[in-house]
């Protein structure tokens, strides 16, 4: 079987700042058909790189070639099983979602929520013994409010709603966490995940624009993933994006939304207003974010939440 390398130079810079440069670089290919984006991705795996921000390969020549061998990356679901394996009590598990209140804004120009009696305790002692009491309220709110989660439905009317999603890509997800706090730019590129194996995983973008939540700055100047990295996270296969900022797309692009368009047409959920993804391993944890079965409704917030491996 005839095998092939390509040779080629390279320049890799990094989202957090930094840079790397090959001369003459050689690595193995699986044919010789790759496009000189797929040998960049190549690349950055081979390496093992994280945070990659742009890969830009020059003096590109594919020959044939006895392959050499290739470092193995580590797959996200052996991790996970490391991990529990033997595991006899449960890990510590960290809430990942906002507090819901009466009054509470989580996005310019949707409605707070109001919460207000619909049977109180007094008025419910004429229905019950003596010394038992019943509170039931009502809560008004739209279903972007807090940390939530969007269904196909939210984008397409033809999409899965809430009622249709599967448990199995709601609970104990392995979550697979980019650590993305000292980024030098808003948009997060499709070269930032090229490093880690994401079929079946939630993938959570630790920006930590959370600390702005509830405060005017949270409106403005937030981080976004970029239709490039949606388009790369949904045909590598992952299950859900969440991030901890005000929208998984630029708001301030003029109403585009390329990453809630391209994820959800692929039933990749999204969970947005996560906080304390700095409590998370970039690998190892297990994400859960579970809306109500409601039908005919796209979007719904979530007790999110992690729990973390038992090493």
């Amino acid at each position: 079987m005839t095998e092939y390398r390509a040779h080629f130079d390279a320049e890799i810079d990094f989202v957090n700042g930094g840079a790397l440069r090959a001369e003459a670089f050689r690595l193995d290919l699986p044919s010789a058909a790759m496009p000189e984006s797929e040998i960049g991705e190549l690349l950055v795996r081979h390496l093992g790189l994280a945070l990659v921000g742009r890969v830009e390969l020059s003096n590109v020549e594919i020959v044939e070639e006895l392959h050499r061998g290739s470092r193995g990356i580590i797959d996200a679901t052996d991790v996970v099983a490391a991990a529990s394996a033997g595991r006899s009590v449960r890990g510590e598990l960290v809430d990942l979602s906002h507090p819901i209140r009466a009054g509470l804004i989580t996005y310019p120009g949707i409605p707070a929520p109001t919460i207000t009696p619909h049977l109180t305790r007094e008025a419910s002692r004429e229905h019950y013994a003596p010394g038992t009491e019943f509170a039931i309220d009502l809560i008004t709110m739209a279903g972007n409010t807090g940390t939530y989660l969007d269904s196909p439905f939210h984008r397409y009317a033809d999409g899965g709603d809430l009622a249709s999603l599967s448990l199995e890509t709601l609970v104990g997800v392995p979550a697979e966490v980019f650590h993305l706090t000292d980024a030098a730019s808003r948009g997060i590129p499709a070269e930032v995940f090229f490093d880690r194996e994401l079929a079946g995983t939630a993938v959570l973008l630790h920006t930590g624009w959370s600390r702005h939540f509830g405060t005017p700055d949270y409106a403005h100047g937030s981080p976004f993933l970029t239709e490039a990295g949606a388009r790369h996270l949904a045909s590598a296969g992952a299950a859900l994006v969440g991030i901890d900022s005000l929208n998984i797309d630029d708001t301030e692009s003029g109403g585009t939304r390329p990453a809630h368009s391209i994820l959800l047409a692929e039933g990749v959920h999204v969970v947005e207003h996560l906080t304390a993804l700095d409590r998370l391993p970039a690998r190892g944890a297990r994400f859960t974010a579970v809306p109500p079965r409601v039908e005919g409704f796209g979007t719904f917030p979530v007790r999110a939440f992690a729990e973390l491996p038992v090493l």
